[in-house]
């Protein structure tokens, strides 16, 4: 890997970590300028690497787009439940606000893919992609707490969480996203029932 000068406050990616580096710096990008200002320069210095590393990782900016959408969507998926696997409904979307406080850029990165999937078609594939992963992670949690959930409950389901997440990265309101998320799991309990 090939390092560039040492930026203050930021150190350059040690050997093996340079992928993982530029999917986190793109994202990043993505999250704080727009999908449109995604470039292998601006990936390379938030990554404090040479602009050829990220060429080199992914050869093209759609190919890059494409792996930061999926490390963004592992890293955020797993937080539907702070017990995954378990069924537990308290669990169930308790972790949602935290992953929002802990790290907007993976959840302002999706919204500017999906804003932007409505100027560039080619982008729509991605966004179904992703809130398919959401609501299939959905789905086989409600499975394991003894719901049946069709595809239309989980995307009403995904909808909600998306929509207080969106709020929570505007609007900054944990206390009022922490309510409604307990009326959507009293909902869901009653289903369980």
């Amino acid at each position: 890997m090939t390092a560039v000068a040492s930026t203050p406050g930021r150190s350059s990616p040690m050997y093996g970590e340079g992928r993982q580096a530029l999917l986190a710096a793109a994202v990043h990008v993505v999250a704080a300028q727009g999908l449109r200002k995604l470039t292998y320069r601006a990936v390379a210095r938030e990554a404090n690497v040479t602009h050829g590393l990220v060429a080199h990782h992914f050869g093209s900016r759609d190919a890059l787009l494409e792996a930061a959408l999926q490390y963004s969507v592992e890293n955020s998926v797993t937080s539907i439940s702070t017990r995954p696997g378990t069924g537990d409904l308290d669990a169930l979307f308790a972790g949602l606000i935290g992953m929002v406080v802990a790290n907007p850029d993976e959840q302002a990165f999706q919204y500017e893919l999906i804003l932007e999937s409505r100027r560039r078609p080619e982008l729509r594939p991605h966004v179904e992609s992703l809130y398919g992963t959401y609501r299939q992670a959905l789905r086989e949690e409600l499975a394991h707490g003894g719901i049946d959930c069709d595809e239309a409950m989980a995307q009403l389901f995904i909808a909600a969480a998306d929509g207080l997440i969106f709020q929570q990265i505007a609007l900054d309101r944990p206390e009022l996203n922490e309510a409604a998320l307990a009326h959507l799991r009293r909902f869901l309990r009653s289903l369980a029932e």
